[in-house]
């Protein structure tokens, strides 16, 4: 077993000659390995976003946290104009994580991301990641993303510790859905997502952009998983819910619980759930069975609703 091949690196030019016409709409159809190397789950919201007089490469939202995240991508190496026009562009957008992507990250711009994820606040991440492009001997050419700055989640999580907005049951969201997003990713390959957040609830990709799947503590003492909708149009929303709500007895009964259908008509968005007792403030023991529950609930959602979405959105 020792005849390897060779495996080399070829140079992003040779696989994407322009980087505006080329690797900036490969980036865009390829977000998602992008979210997975960074421990995101990412979804494009637009391409060439404004910032007065600059564009953004790719705006997008981490399904997590339905937070802002700006990327910026470049071939050959990074320079400092970039760097400017990434500030600039996480300023202008309140950007929650900012992604930096490009073959070569000088030694600099290593350093300065590495100072701003040391200086800024637990809710803003940088990233730098480097794209290669591989090839053993005459095979077909891969990509992989390699991050080469990402924040120290330890600091991070230091500061989250000892800031004063910070509150015990926020610390207790954050340690409740990281264990379940670990539990979803490592044992079932549900999600790419790997950081928690002081939240009372997480959405996780469908597949599908503005339909997600989640679960929360919904309040009154009650968990929640579901299905939550909103392409960004109030029309839009309600006619997937009643395409949905049209197929409700199959649904359901490939579901095989009651479901609620919240179609929420004072609402931009609508949402199908299932509850159960629970809340954070429940013992140790309650809350593994609720997490227990959450997995059971989301594995059975992407079973059962996936093949209806898909159809959805092929006659959207």
């Amino acid at each position: 077993m020792s005849d390897f091949g060779n495996l080399k690196k070829i140079p992003t030019r040779k696989i994407w000659q322009n980087e505006a016409t080329d690797f900036t709409p490969w980036l865009a159809s390829n977000i998602e390995a992008l979210g997975e190397a960074v421990g995101l789950e990412l979804e494009l919201i637009q391409r060439e976003a404004s910032v007065g007089d600059f564009s953004l490469d790719l705006l997008a939202r981490d399904l997590g946290s339905s937070k802002t995240v700006i990327i910026e991508n470049q071939l050959d190496q990074t320079d400092h104009d970039h760097l400017g026009k990434l500030l600039t562009y996480a300023a202008g957008f309140d950007a929650s994580a900012v992604i930096w992507v490009s073959e070569i990250v000088r030694d600099e711009h290593r350093q300065a991301l590495e100072w701003l994820n040391q200086r800024t606040d637990a809710e803003t991440q940088f990233f730098a990641v480097v794209v290669e492009v591989l090839q053993i001997d005459d095979s077909k050419p891969a990509f992989n993303f390699k991050p080469i700055v990402f924040p120290n989640e330890w600091q991070k999580s230091r500061k989250q510790k000892i800031s004063t907005t910070t509150s015990a049951k926020s610390e207790k969201y954050r340690v409740y859905f990281q264990e379940l997003m670990d539990e979803l990713r490592e044992k079932h390959r549900f999600t790419n997502a790997k950081a928690g957040q002081p939240q009372s609830w997480y959405g996780f990709s469908s597949g599908i952009s503005g339909i997600q799947y989640w679960a929360a503590f919904a309040g009154k003492g009650k968990a929640q998983s579901g299905i939550y909708i909103d392409r960004g149009d109030q029309e839009r929303n309600k006619n997937i819910f009643d395409r949905l709500k049209q197929r409700e007895d199959a649904i359901t009964s490939h579901f095989g619980s009651q479901l609620e259908w919240e179609r929420m008509d004072d609402n931009q968005a609508s949402r199908i759930s299932i509850y159960r007792e629970g809340s954070i403030e429940s013992s140790d023991s309650e809350l593994k069975e609720i997490r227990k529950w959450h997995v059971e609930q989301l594995l059975k959602l992407k079973e059962v609703f996936g093949p209806e979405l898909r159809e959805i959105a092929t006659y959207e």
